[in-house]
């Protein structure tokens, strides 16, 4: 029986292969001229390879303020390069491929930060119309549809946010902060016709001091899908609010509490967020909405995407670092071989490269690659003649693991850590995934008093999991006062 994820998914004159979204990450891979590039080219062909179902291209900009690295679809110059990359994509994969517009305030390296109650009337009349500018190239550029940023730190989201500082008719009440996103989701809807798709990515949860919750969400929601959005995808945090200033850099709105609710690192349960999506998604079924919701936050395995869909905690599932890890994800789902997965840590090591302005690529890629690696080996990986040898010691309450490095006939991608409470009848589950340079891993998880069984697992490039290593029990001393 064909898994719910890869059924053919219908979003107004999309048909998706499979319910598997790639939502708009950066890659930082742009120059600051905006234009796309062979490195935007082959991040994008990779993804489409791998047959994820629709890929959301990073945000690029509706306006032509000054910024970083950022793609750009603020006039006609950019339509040549986009054009290219829509047709590419296209060329590579059965999915379709939209680009995600975004319009952002002004920030400095002073700290200074432009916020939406300095604009006038006449600023927030040329958001709408750079919006819907755009909106008419995305299509005029071959791309499947468009999606529109109203999340995180970014003008439309501010608007959104319960921190609204406006004193007018776009501040205050809920009706009034809806007031430009909902004018904006007309305008597109209206430019582009009844046969382009329009989605939104938008908050579900502020994740700051004050911020609105899913409260808010759900009413959001049901007001931009009645204005004309397609689908709906849910993100959460990523706020200016409490980010973290560092001296001479512009503000990072990833550094606080809402960063790491944004991008749930190792520290945070599989599926963190999906109380967000479940619960909009109940809000806009309520109101007698179909919209389809994209559920985001941490979704690792096969097994709970499929229980996203079942549980009716979204319609479409979102991964985003995990098919940075590997991009082939969904084409080893679609044929059962989870077991060939690359397995992304979760470390956030590509979250802190955005954080410091350097090109976005993935801790477990081969240094220097540049891109995912593709391979076709199915030879695995094989452990010294002398075996794994895996070893383990208690230290400073943590449990220290320490193997001899495996080799492959291609090239190590990294090695699965397994982990059971000991005792009759535990299973080894995986615990975590550690690059290929490093032959280590800190369990701090334990308590005192506990006792557990590590086994070890080498893959390599293709994802071919060589022999798991023998396991081995060790027992975290008790605590007495």
């Amino acid at each position: 029986m064909t898994s719910p994820l890869f059924q053919p998914f219908r979003i107004r004159s999309m048909e998706l292969p499979n319910r598997l979204v790639l939502p708009a990450m950066v890659t930082r891979l742009s120059g600051i001229d905006g234009l796309v590039n062979d490195d935007i080219r082959a991040r994008y062909v990779r993804f489409a390879k791998g047959g994820v179902g629709l890929t959301v291209v990073e945000a690029m900009a509706v306006h032509s303020a000054k910024s970083g690295p950022l793609l750009r679809i603020s006039s006609d110059e950019f339509v040549p390069g986009l054009k290219d990359l829509a047709a590419r994509v296209h060329d590579a994969g059965p999915g379709k491929v939209v680009p995600q517009i975004i319009h952002f305030l002004k920030v400095a390296r002073s700290g200074f930060r432009q916020t939406v109650d300095m604009l006038s009337r006449e600023e927030i009349d040329a958001i709408v119309d750079a919006y819907v500018a755009a909106a008419r190239r995305a299509r005029a550029c071959g791309f499947d549809g468009v999606e529109l940023h109203m999340a995180h730190a970014y003008t439309l989201s501010s608007f959104l946010s319960r921190l609204n500082p406006r004193k007018d008719e776009y501040g205050g009440s809920l009706a009034n902060r809806l007031r430009l996103p909902l004018r904006v989701m007309r305008a597109v809807r209206s430019a582009v016709g009844d046969d382009f798709a329009v989605g939104v990515r938008f908050l579900g949860e502020e994740c700051i001091r004050n911020g609105y919750t899913v409260l808010d969400a759900g009413p959001i929601a049901i007001e931009l899908a009645r204005a004309g959005a397609d689908y709906i995808s849910l993100s959460a945090g990523g706020k200016f609010e409490d980010a973290r200033h560092i001296e001479g850099e512009p503000p990072y709105p990833y550094t606080g509490y809402s960063g790491d609710r944004c991008m749930p690192g190792s520290a945070y349960p599989d599926g963190t967020n999906l109380y967000i999506p479940e619960a909009v998604r109940a809000a806009v079924r309520g109101a007698g909405l179909d919209t389809p919701i994209v559920a985001v936050g941490k979704i690792a395995t096969k097994d709970l995407a499929e229980k996203i869909v079942a549980r009716e905690q979204g319609d479409l599932v979102g991964m985003a670092r995990a098919l940075l890890a590997d991009p082939d994800l969904p084409n080893k789902w679609r044929l059962d071989r989870e077991d060939r997965v690359v397995r992304c840590l979760y470390g956030n090591v590509c979250k802190a490269l955005d954080e410091n302005f350097r090109r976005v690529d993935c801790t477990l890629w081969p240094k220097k690659s540049g891109q995912a690696p593709s391979s076709d080996d199915d030879v695995p990986p094989d452990w010294p003649v002398s075996g794994a040898g895996l070893t383990a010691e208690v230290k400073e309450g943590r449990v220290l693991l320490r193997w001899q490095s495996a080799t492959d006939n291609e090239a190590m991608y990294g090695y699965q850590v397994f982990r059971a409470e000991a005792g009759e009848g535990s299973l080894l589950l995986h615990h975590a995934s550690v690059r290929a340079v490093s032959s280590r891993y800190e369990d701090a998880r334990v308590v005192a008093g506990g006792r557990y069984r590590y086994a070890v697992r080498p893959y390599d490039l293709a994802g071919n999991r060589g022999v798991m290593s023998g396991s081995i029990e060790v027992a975290v001393p008790d605590v007495t006062m």
